[in-house]
């Protein structure tokens, strides 16, 4: 490798990753690297079975894969530099003709609402050649923004596949709609999987950014060029919040159209128009919130995600759908507010409170969107050591992660976090390490140092050699 900098992707790459959800790319380890990997992974599967999360440990050199610039580019220019490899890692087998079913992943059986902005994102790398008929991981292009599966089973002349020599790797958004496609040769291919998340808001462009402007970048032929969504979250990559508020008139006639496709059946037109209705002022935020409290779930999801994009002036009305009845309504406010971060600090009083609600659903949202409004940080922390001391183990993993978000200021929480390494769930363990990290301090690195010595893993010990 001529360079250990991050390779960062440019302007018409990162416009096809929004527009699309996934980049096809490649390492250039040479072949002798990838059959070792190859090799070993063939002799673990047979004689000790899937190492899940323990995959890394167990095939050290997996980690310079993750060292390779062209990764480390592709992950930084998405996530920012500052980004997480999850504890959650596994390795796919595939030896069968069967296809695999179209979906999306749950977040390690979390379920929570689905982000437009790449606050996640997988890599799913091929140690071996992969051709189409060895069954290739398969996407489908710009799927990462619909809840539903708008596409029939049948229509697959639009599905991507991650087929090409040892070393390609899928990015993709970690929403996409995504499955394994049938490996029709019958040989072992393996496919391996791995989890990232962003753990500070973007500012700036963290790619090889040279257009500030979406559609002054070009994309490549043949690609349908996307809906309003991907400008936003262009610009939200750029470091804008709610970058769409007024930027189009409050025009009555247009509005009543929105509104319109807002309430319709078709997900991807509602989603569009609860963009543009972000963009309309006063008159399109009003028609949003309308949409919020609206008796089909469906459509008060869609005008969340417009919520989320129509930056300062949405926050009041978002505060005060907190106190709303129906829990899909307070929650999707919720959800909204965390998109708007420090613009809606005003909502951490009443965000707190919710964390003494019945609805664990609501205190999970409420913890993941405290790191991202992060102000008043004091009452952040306070809020997340209350959630690391929930009775539900999502609510307490989520808690953590959020707390690398916040870094050296979540000092406080660091006795919550040790007692937090003693958690019978692995991820509430997991994250605790990984906010002691992010935080940094002595004290912090000492909990941290003690913790994984005492825990440390021997990647030579198997079954058949246990000393």
């Amino acid at each position: 490798m001529a360079t250990t900098q991050p390779l960062l992707l440019n302007d018409q790459q990162m416009k096809s990753f929004i527009t699309n959800g996934y980049l096809i790319l490649k390492t250039d380890f040479s072949k002798e690297f990838h059959a070792g990997l190859v090799n070993q992974l063939n002799e673990i599967y047979e004689k000790e079975g899937n190492p899940g999360n323990n995959i890394l440990p167990r095939i050290r050199d997996m980690q310079r894969v993750f060292e390779h610039p062209v990764i480390t580019g592709a992950l930084t220019s998405v996530l920012g530099s500052d980004y997480l490899l999850h504890t959650h890692r596994h390795g796919h087998y595939n030896s069968i003709p069967k296809p695999g079913g179209w979906h999306k992943d749950s977040y390690w059986g979390y379920s929570r609402l689905r982000n437009h902005h790449p606050w996640w994102a997988m890599i799913m790398y091929f140690p071996q050649d992969t051709p189409v008929e060895l069954g290739p991981t398969g996407v489908m292009p710009g799927t990462q923004y619909s809840e539903s599966r708008t596409f029939a089973s049948d229509e697959m002349e639009e599905e991507a596949t991650a087929n090409g020599e040892a070393g390609t790797f899928a990015l993709i958004h970690y929403d996409i709609w995504h499955r394994s496609t049938p490996n029709v040769l019958g040989t072992p291919r393996f496919m391996l999987k791995f989890e990232f998340m962003r753990t500070a808001a973007p500012t700036a462009p963290s790619w090889d950014n040279q257009e500030r402007s979406w559609s002054a970048v070009p994309l490549e032929a043949g690609v349908v060029e996307p809906t309003i969504i991907g400008e936003e979250v262009w610009n939200w990559l750029s470091g804008d919040i709610g970058s769409l508020a007024g930027t189009k008139a409050d025009d009555s006639a247009a509005i009543a159209e929105l509104s319109n496709r807002l309430t319709g059946s078709d997900e991807p037109s509602a989603l569009a128009a609860a963009y543009e209705l972000a963009a309309r002022g006063n008159g399109g935020t009003d028609a949003l919130f309308k949409g919020l409290h609206h008796e089909d779930v469906k459509v008060s999801r869609s005008a969340a995600y417009g919520l989320s994009a129509a930056g300062a002036g949405a926050v009041d009305g978002l505060i005060y759908a907190l106190d709303d009845s129906r829990e899909e309504t307070v929650n999707l406010a919720v959800f909204a507010l965390g998109e708007l971060r420090e613009l809606a600090a005003a909502a951490l009083p009443k965000l707190r409170a919710l964390l003494d609600q019945p609805s664990v659903r609501v205190r999970r949202t409420v913890v993941d969107v405290l790191g991202m409004i992060k102000e008043p940080v004091q009452d952040v922390v306070a809020a997340l050591i209350k959630g690391l001391q929930d009775e539900d183990t999502q609510v307490r993993f989520m808690a953590a992660l959020s707390l690398t978000r916040i870094g050296e200021a979540a000092a406080p929480a660091i006795p919550y976090l040790e007692t937090a390494l003693t958690d019978e769930n692995r991820y509430v363990r997991g994250h605790a390490l990984e906010a002691l990290r992010y935080m940094g301090t002595k004290e912090a690195n000492d909990v941290l140092m003690r913790e994984l010595f005492n825990t440390r893993w021997c990647s030579s010990t198997t079954p058949a050699s246990t000393f």
